[in-house]
């Protein structure tokens, strides 16, 4: 059984320019009709699914892209598969967690320096030395 896009749509609650897109990007794949429309095996709403997963979590769509290149022949991912590539994702999970806690304590006063406390930032970073440490909210980063 194939689906249309609509169908896919309908089913994996992903927008038809969605599908468009991941298919650009190698995501997915589908076969054409004679009529040029476009038409998706019924595993690829699996496929859509582990994207839209992997997406929630944090994952590029190019991370999402290279896991989904390892698996033979373009097959949806089993749950064996995810173990595997969840597992090589941990650490940079890990470290996403730390920044939304250290985000989370500190939203209230000052964010990492952003800056949207002049007060605040005038005492805990003087003349802006975080500066030197690179751009963005250097305090929110691992390890900081």
């Amino acid at each position: 059984m194939t689906l249309t896009i609509g169908q896919l749509s309908q089913r994996s609650g992903v927008a038809p320019s969605a599908i468009r897109f991941y298919e650009s990007r190698g995501l997915i794949h589908s076969t054409r009709t004679t009529g040029n429309q476009r038409r998706y095996e019924q595993a690829t709403l699996r496929r859509v699914s582990f994207v839209r997963a992997a997406q929630r979590v944090g994952l590029s769509l190019d991370e999402i892209a290279t896991a989904l290149a390892t698996l033979p022949d373009n097959r949806t991912p089993t749950t064996d598969d995810w173990t595997r590539l969840s597992a090589t994702w941990r650490s940079r999970l890990d470290d996403q967690i730390e920044r939304l806690e250290r985000l989370r304590d500190r939203l209230d006063g000052c964010i990492g320096c952003g800056c949207l406390s002049l007060k605040t930032c005038a005492l805990s970073n003087p003349k802006d030395i975080l500066a030197e440490r690179g751009p963005g909210a250097v305090n929110l980063e691992p390890g900081a």
